[in-house]
């Protein structure tokens, strides 16, 4: 199982960046999970979206950011809005089995090797 996140880079505090998660698996028999790493914090919990298309946020991004899966193209999208300098840090994919809403970074079985977004003016 292979999951390849793409699409960081430098951006302006309020701009917007689009980041792409490949996967080599079947994504609509799993979960997908977005997650982010600061430098010299825990990775933390971004976004979610279920089986059936249902998403679920982090308040710290909720209104800002939007998670979609495009089962045919087994790819997952993360749109970053309004970004802030806060919103800096490495961010993953990830992928579980698991039933019902997770957000655990331990209950996802499958990671990508992640992008660096940097928000900087």
């Amino acid at each position: 199982v292979q999951l390849q996140a793409f699409g960081g880079g430098l951006v302006q505090p309020g701009g917007s960046l689009r980041l792409s998660c490949a996967a080599s698996i079947r994504t609509f028999t799993y979960r997908m999970g977005w997650f982010r790493q600061a430098p010299g914090k825990d990775r933390e919990f971004v976004a979610t979206i279920s089986k059936n298309f249902a998403p679920y946020y982090a308040d710290s991004v909720k209104g800002r950011f939007t998670v979609s899966r495009d089962n045919a193209e087994n790819t997952v999208y993360l749109q970053m809005n309004s970004l802030k300098p806060e919103d800096t840090a490495v961010y993953y994919c990830a992928a579980t089995a698991s039933l019902g809403l997770v957000t655990a970074t331990e209950r996802y079985a499958y990671w990508g090797q992640g992008t660096l977004v940097t928000v900087s003016s």
